[in-house]
C-alpha cells in the first residue's frame, strides 16, 4: 500500500486501485487523477471540494464517492455515484477494505452545531492506515499508520498527543496541518515527537510514505 500525503487533509492510497480521502479546497486536484473511489470524512470545504470531484468524474465516470448520509445534500450537484456510509460499516473500495468509525465532528464551540464526521481505517490485507477526519475517535483495531490532526479550531495539542497514545500505531504523520505557520508547526511537532510514544513526522505535500 503506497500512501501519498497531499496538502492539509488529503491522502491518496495506491494499490490494486486508487483511493483518495478528503480532496478539499486546500489540496491539489492532481490527487484525484485516476481515482477509482473517494472517501469523504465530512462536509467542510477543506475536506470536500465538489468542483474538484466533478472534474474528476468527468474524466472517470466510474469513480464512486463514499460519505456519511448527512453529507449527501452537499453532493447534490455531483453527477457521480455516491454511497452512504454509517459508523461501523465495513466495505470494499478501489481494492481496499475500509471500516468507518465515529459519527460526529469534534466540538468547535457550543454555539456551533456538530455535524457528521467519519474516520476511516484503510487496509490492503497487509498494512493499515487510519484517518480520523475532524475528530479523535479511536478505532478498535490495530493501526499501522495513523494520521493525526496537528492544528484546527476544534482541537488542542494535548488531545493530539493523547490520541496517538490511545491508538498506539507503528508510526504517525501529521494531518490537517496547513493552518499553522512554520514556526508553530515546529513547536507542535516537537511535542508530538517527544510525547506521542511512536515514530512521528510532519511531511511535505507530495511525500510518498510507503
Amino acid at each position: 500500500m503506497r500512501v501519498t500525503k497531499f496538502t492539509h487533509s488529503c491522502l491518496r492510497f495506491d494499490g490494486d486501485g486508487v483511493l483518495v480521502v478528503d480532496p478539499g479546497a486546500f489540496s491539489e486536484r492532481s490527487a484525484l487523477r485516476g481515482a477509482d473511489a473517494v472517501l469523504i470524512t465530512h462536509e467542510h470545504f477543506d475536506h470536500l471540494d465538489t468542483d474538484a470531484l466533478a472534474e474528476a468524474v468527468a474524466t472517470r465516470p466510474e469513480l464512486t464517492v463514499y460519505a456519511h448520509a448527512d453529507v449527501l445534500p452537499a453532493l447534490g450537484g455531483f453527477a457521480g455515484e455516491v454511497t452512504a456510509v454509517e459508523p461501523g460499516t465495513e466495505f470494499r473500495a478501489a481494492g481496499f477494505t475500509i471500516r468507518a468509525y465515529g459519527g460526529r465532528h469534534a466540538v468547535i464551540h457550543e454555539d456551533i452545531p456538530r455535524i457528521a464526521n467519519l474516520g476511516y481505517l484503510v487496509s490492503d490485507g497487509t498494512d493499515s492506515a487510519y484517518t480520523p477526519g475532524d475528530s479523535f475517535t479511536v478505532p478498535d483495531e490495530e493501526v499501522g499508520t495513523l494520521f493525526v490532526p496537528l492544528n484546527a479550531p476544534w482541537m488542542k495539542l494535548s488531545e493530539a498527543i493523547d490520541f496517538v497514545r490511545a491508538v498506539r500505531p507503528e508510526r504517525a504523520y501529521a494531518l490537517h496541518d496547513s493552518l499553522l505557520t512554520e514556526t508553530g508547526a515546529k513547536v507542535s511537532n516537537g511535542h508530538l515527537e517527544r510525547l506521542g510514544g511512536t515514530k512521528y513526522a510532519q511531511v511535505a505535500p507530495g511525500t510518498i510514505l510507503s
